[in-house]
């Protein structure tokens, strides 16, 4: 599977089992991150294509927050390919 990463362009595989943080980490693209388990918000991003799936039953984003589009990627999984807007990404390439 893959993610694209907007306004950036980047773009990187996903693995499986690998939440979309981990698989951005292991392709050296930087996403805003801090607890890595849900629940601090600090790499919240918009899902603009594609499906997730969250490792924890209820991650910090409220349900209208979920209607509009945004995810937490450090305990996301894709479902397919996925497009994420992430305005402060970077690659260490």
């Amino acid at each position: 599977m893959k993610a694209r990463i907007e306004p950036g362009g980047f773009d990187f595989d996903t693995e499986s089992g690998l939440t979309l943080l981990q698989s951005a980490d292991a392709a050296g693209i930087e996403l805003p991150s801090s607890c890595r388990n849900g629940t601090c918000r600090t790499c919240i991003c918009k899902l603009s294509a594609g499906e997730i799936r969250y490792r924890i039953e209820w991650p910090g984003v409220s349900a209208d927050e979920k209607a509009e589009g945004w995810i937490l990627p450090c305990v996301a999984e894709p479902i397919g390919d996925v497009t994420l807007d992430v305005p402060y990404a970077f690659s260490n390439f």
